[in-house]
C-alpha cells in the first residue's frame, strides 16, 4: 500500500476554502472594505498635521494597511473542514491523531504551515495591488525589505506557538472559546493591530515589552515603515527569535503533557 505524504497534512484547511468560492468572495470583498476603510481613517485623522508620534501621513497609513493585509496569514475557517482542536475534543475524535503513523505535533504544525501559505498568498496579492495603487509606501531599501522579511517570518513563528498553546488548552479544558476571545483581543491590542504601539501611553508599551505579541506584528511592521532603524532591528530579531525558542520549549512540554489525557475507549 502506498504511503501518503505527510506534506499532504498542509492542504486540509486550504481545500476547504478553495472549494468554496462564496467564502473566497467574501474573504475578498471583506479585506478590500477594510483596506479602503482603514487607508481612509488614517488619511482623515492626519488631514490636519504632518506628524504624530514620530509617523508621518505615508508611514500611518502604510502600518495600518499592512496590518490588515497581514491579518489575513491566520484568519482561515477550520471550523469549515472540522479539523480544529476544540471540535476533535467535543466529538471524541482526537485519539485519531494519536494512531496515525504522524505524530499529532507534526500533522498540526504542518496544517498551520499551509493555512499561513494560503493566508500569505492572500495578503501579499493585496499587498502588490495597494503597492501600484499607490496606498502603501515601498520599503525604504532593499536591505529594509531584507530585514523586513526575516522579522515577518519570525513573527508569524511566535504567533503559530502563541495559538498553539490556546489549543493545547483544550486538552485540560475541554473548550477554549473564552480563551480564545480574550487571546484575539490582546494579541490584535498588543501587538499594534488596532493602532501602532506609539500611540499608547508610557505604561502600556513597557507592559507589552514583556509579553510575545508585538513580536508578531509590531516589530516587523515597524521596520518596513522606518520606525526601527536597521541598526537597532538586531535587537528585535534576536528578542522575536527568543520568544520562538521559549515558546518551542515550553509547547513541546505540553505536547508531552496533552498525550497523558488522551484516552481511547474501548480500544
Amino acid at each position: 500500500m502506498a504511503t501518503v505524504p505527510a506534506w499532504r497534512a498542509a492542504r486540509v484547511t486550504p481545500l476547504g476554502e478553495l472549494h468554496a468560492p462564496p467564502r473566497m468572495t467574501a474573504v475578498l470583498l471583506r479585506l478590500t472594505v477594510q483596506v479602503v476603510l482603514v487607508a481612509s481613517l488614517w488619511h482623515g485623522l492626519y488631514s490636519r498635521t504632518g506628524t504624530t508620534a514620530g509617523l508621518d501621513e505615508g508611514q500611518a497609513v502604510t502600518y495600518a494597511v499592512l496590518a490588515v493585509l497581514a491579518s489575513r496569514i491566520r484568519q482561515l475557517d477550520q471550523y469549515a473542514g472540522r479539523d480544529s482542536v476544540i471540535q476533535h475534543m467535543h466529538y471524541g475524535t482526537i485519539v485519531y491523531w494519536y494512531l496515525r503513523p504522524l505524530p499529532p505535533q507534526r500533522y498540526y504544525a504542518l496544517r498551520a504551515l499551509g493555512e499561513q501559505l494560503y493566508g500569505f498568498a492572500w495578503a501579499l496579492a493585496g499587498y502588490t495591488v495597494c503597492l501600484v495603487a499607490g496606498v502603501v509606501d515601498p520599503p525604504g531599501s532593499a536591505a529594509v525589505a531584507g530585514v523586513f522579511a526575516v522579522s515577518l517570518l519570525l513573527g508569524q513563528l511566535v504567533l503559530y506557538y502563541v495559538m498553539l498553546i490556546l489549543d493545547q488548552l483544550c486538552f485540560f479544558t475541554i473548550r477554549n472559546n473564552s480563551a480564545m476571545l480574550i487571546l484575539i483581543f490582546a494579541q490584535n491590542l498588543l501587538s499594534g493591530v488596532y493602532a501602532p504601539l506609539w500611540f499608547f501611553p508610557d505604561w502600556f508599551i513597557t507592559l507589552s515589552g514583556f509579553l510575545p505579541f508585538q513580536a508578531t506584528l509590531s516589530v516587523p511592521l515597524s521596520i518596513y515603515i522606518g520606525r526601527i532603524q536597521l541598526s537597532d532591528a538586531v535587537v528585535e530579531l534576536a528578542v522575536q527569535a527568543g520568544w520562538v525558542a521559549v515558546l518551542a520549549l515550553f509547547t513541546r512540554w505540553v505536547w508531552r503533557r496533552a498525550a497523558r489525557r488522551v484516552i481511547a475507549q474501548g480500544g
